[in-house]
């Protein structure tokens, strides 16, 4: 008779089907909470509710739970989640801000982006878009940074706050450029963008739901965006790295991750599932009304990101001086 000998690898191969089979039927057992680490409203907030809609009707309408927790820059969430079961139940809506930025901006942070989570699932990136008010003399991203050069120090530029998207934005674009501005941080969007419509301030590197009407309406006007290529959501903008300023590139993103040691197979299934989801039509629309644009990938290629992201803010954030609130 003849005998078959599988040494242990080969085992494991044979198993890793049964498995995955085996993490995919487990796998939603209850409803599904994605942690929101900031308050309702948010950038964040309304691209995970959208995500969460859809991806209960793919799972055959197991029920998504959405929890805004918020505190200290997202610290909080994080944290929470960094603590929870590794079982696909919980997951964090993770973006630039809380995975790559926090850890130089917040010395007490009790978590390690990448220590702590397991990425699943990059869902978004989202380009800046650079604006002026009008009665800044400068109409092209060339003009604005010729413009900040002859006049050091007397540019006014706002963002949501010290440590937001909208002031590390500016402020890498004012580091590749050599031009200094002067920051002036608020207590969210709302009040800088009002204070920006009304011309009390000459600039912001926001996200395009923040200044894109006031750019349809006239009292701004748009001068390039943050990402390296031409944004579907965002038509008609060139990005400041080819028209002004080469290879600049920095772009909000937005991903899920899951507490570090949930399965590696249920990872990958939890990945499949959003990805569907993600690159579907219903998304990609509202990813685009919110000036977004669909990112699937791989949960290998979202750790990349995250390691390399939170490389590069490390060196800016301290280059920059860059403190939070």
């Amino acid at each position: 008779m003849l005998r078959r000998h599988l040494v242990p690898g080969a085992i494991a191969a044979l198993a890793a089907p049964s498995i995955l089979r085996a993490q995919e039927a487990a796998w939603p057992q209850r409803p599904i909470t994605i942690v929101v680490p900031f308050p309702p409203g948010g950038s964040n907030d309304l691209l995970a509710r959208p995500l969460a809609q859809r991806l209960q009707v793919a799972l055959g309408g197991n029920p998504m739970v959405i929890e805004n927790r918020g505190g200290a820059g997202g610290t909080v969430g994080a944290t929470a989640v960094a603590r929870a079961p590794k079982d696909g139940h919980t997951l964090l809506w993770g973006h630039i801000g809380t995975l790559a930025v926090n850890p130089w901006l917040y010395p007490q942070i009790t978590y390690d982006p990448i220590r702590d989570f397991a990425p699943v699932a990059l869902v978004a990136t989202l380009p800046s878009v650079l604006a002026v008010h009008p009665s800044l003399p400068v109409r092209t991203a060339v003009e604005f940074i010729a413009y900040a050069r002859a006049n050091p120090g007397r540019v006014e530029y706002g963002s949501a706050g010290n440590g937001a998207a909208s002031h590390i934005t500016m402020a890498a674009f004012a580091d590749a450029a050599g031009i200094e501005l002067v920051h002036i941080p608020y207590r969210g969007n709302g009040p800088m963008l009002a204070d920006f419509l009304a011309g009390r301030l000459k600039a912001s590197f926001a996200g395009a739901p923040v200044v894109m009407p006031g750019v349809r309406d006239g009292q701004l006007m748009a001068l390039g965006i943050s990402a390296a290529s031409p944004s579907a959501s965002i038509p008609g903008l060139l990005p400041v790295g080819q028209e002004a300023l080469p290879g600049f590139e920095l772009v909000q993103w937005h991903g899920l991750v899951a507490p570090a040691g949930t399965p590696p197979a249920l990872v990958e299934v939890m990945n499949a599932k959003l990805n569907a989801v993600i690159s579907g039509p219903e998304m990609r629309e509202r990813l685009a009304t919110e000036g977004a644009d669909p990112a699937a990938r791989s949960p290998q290629a979202f750790s990349q990101l995250i390691a390399s992201e939170m490389e590069r803010f490390r060196v800016l954030v301290a280059r920059a001086g860059i403190k939070a609130d």
